[in-house]
């Protein structure tokens, strides 16, 4: 199974965690990631902490907790490898929909890509199955 296949196939709740330049670390509920033919992944974000802890350190890594009974998901170590401000490539690929309004009062959004590292299960770390690409 392909790292595509397995997010379209499931819901659960996502968890971005980055670290800035001094090591203090932050983590946020996020979208499931975009993922791409070349096995790179995206999200979509604003201007906040993660975004900020990105520029200078460009390791991050990502839980996906799957809805259901039990401790099942799967963890990505990412490395940033670029960042868009293409709006239209960005409003593409959203998926929440605010009016104009309240989307220019949050602020810019980037789209920031990541090559996928490695792919452990949420518990343990022996291998998913789960190819990048």
């Amino acid at each position: 199974m392909t790292l595509g296949e397995y997010f379209k196939e499931r819901s659960g709740i996502s968890i971005l965690a980055s670290a800035g330049e001094d090591g203090r670390v932050t983590s946020a509920i996020y979208s499931k990631p975009h993922v791409f033919d070349d096995g790179t992944v995206a999200f979509v974000m604003r201007k906040r902490l993660t975004h900020e802890n990105l520029q200078s350190n460009p390791f991050a890594s990502f839980m996906f907790i799957e809805e259901g009974a039990g401790y099942q998901g799967i963890r990505l170590y990412m490395k940033k490898i670029k960042e868009d401000t293409d709006n239209e490539l960005i409003e593409k690929l959203k998926r929440r929909h605010l009016t104009p309004e309240e989307d220019k009062a949050k602020g810019p959004k980037f789209l920031v890509h990541f090559s996928v590292e490695k792919i452990i299960p949420l518990i343990g770390d022996t291998k998913t199955g789960i190819e990048i690409n």
